[in-house]
């Protein structure tokens, strides 16, 4: 029997790849709105606008699915909003299911009424402190620099300033193409020295020399995406495969790449979740890991996507497990931490549904 919905929610689970202001929900939008005095959403009814933010990123419009994020972000200024955020953000991960999670924002685009960089980012850890507290869950936080801004450095120097209270790692997001990585050399630079961890969003929008560069001149730890790795390599009717050098070399350094199955069907990746390259990707054993991107404009929930690649390639718990482990192993915790959720929390957990009578 395949795992069922159900009891894929009732699995511990890890998600590394979740943007803070992609995740809120429709009626904490509709409130803060209101109570900040933010005028510019399509409409004030939570339901209508939580449909209206699932069509819109659904579009096939790269603006229309920017303008999404123009909304969350506009009702995320105040530090208020951003510790209520971040403590539904956790409250609602816990009651999916996860675990641990590491959940990213850009401190710099919250400063639009006067926060700095720092009461932004203590708002956050405040409300992630408060939404995980007795709910079974730990949340890391990756601090995001934009690759089309110039404060990488300074967002660098955040989160090494912060790693010994719950912030866990620095990422760089935004526009891939006409924005390489290697324009934030610097900042990458500074992270290695200071033995800090870091992701880079690469090979989702932009091809492989989006992920050479993250790897091969920046030094990522873990691929944000990676999913155009598939083109560099040359699947054959009888299941076999040929690994170009970059592939080889992602998959024998065992590089975490960070899957957003239903994310990637929106910006064009794939055409559906069963042509995703994740499918072969597991089956050649990469480093895989599974994750939401955006919940709210994608309609999603880590259990969600879990349940569509079920569907989609007959999984079963072993799989499942075997996605989970990958990405605890990935996590940007020291190691006993690590090693302490995979063999108590994760694989008890799921030892206790692949045997339930």
């Amino acid at each position: 029997m395949s795992p069922t919905f159900d009891e894929i929610r009732r699995a511990p689970k890890v998600l590394l790849h979740d943007h803070l202001d992609g995740g809120l929900r429709a009626e904490t939008i509709a409130d803060l709105a209101r109570e900040c005095g933010y005028d510019g959403l399509p409409t004030t009814d939570p339901e209508s606008l939580r449909v209206w933010f699932e069509e819109a990123a659904d579009s096939g419009s790269l603006e229309r699915y920017l303008e999404t994020f123009d909304h969350t972000v506009g009702v995320m200024q105040t530090r208020e909003s951003l510790a209520r955020v971040a403590a539904e953000c956790a409250e609602d991960l816990a009651a999916d299911g996860v675990v641990y999670a590491e959940v990213r924002f850009a401190p710099e685009q919250h400063t639009t009424r006067g926060l700095s960089l720092d009461e932004v980012v203590q708002a956050v850890l405040e409300g992630f402190e408060r939404g995980s507290a007795g709910r079974g869950i730990r949340v890391g936080t990756l601090l995001t620099a934009m690759r089309h801004q110039a404060r990488s450095m300074e967002i660098a120097e955040l989160a090494v300033r912060y790693r010994d209270v719950g912030v866990v790692g620095f990422d760089i997001a935004g526009a891939e193409a006409g924005y390489p990585p290697t324009r934030h050399l610097d900042a990458f630079e500074y992270l290695q020295r200071e033995n800090a961890h870091f992701t880079i969003h690469a090979g989702e929008a932009f091809g492989l020399p989006s992920i050479w560069q993250a790897i091969q001149w920046c030094g990522a730890d873990r691929l944000g995406h990676g999913v155009r790795i598939i083109d560099d390599i040359s699947a054959a009717g009888d299941g076999t495969a040929k690994l170009g050098r970059l592939a080889a070399y992602v998959r024998d350094k065992r590089i975490p790449l960070e899957m957003c199955p239903t994310s990637n069907l929106q910006t064009g990746a794939a055409a559906s979740i069963a042509e995703h390259p994740i499918g072969l990707l597991r089956r050649l054993h990469f480093r895989v890991t599974v994750n939401t991107d955006n919940r709210l404009m994608s309609g999603t929930s880590l259990s969600l996507e879990f349940a569509k690649l079920v569907e989609a390639f007959d999984y079963g718990w072993d799989d499942l497990q075997w996605f989970t482990v990958n990405a605890m192993k990935s996590a940007f915790l020291p190691f006993d931490e690590r090693l302490a959720l995979i063999n108590g929390v994760i694989k008890p957990g799921f030892a206790q549904l692949k045997w339930q009578p």
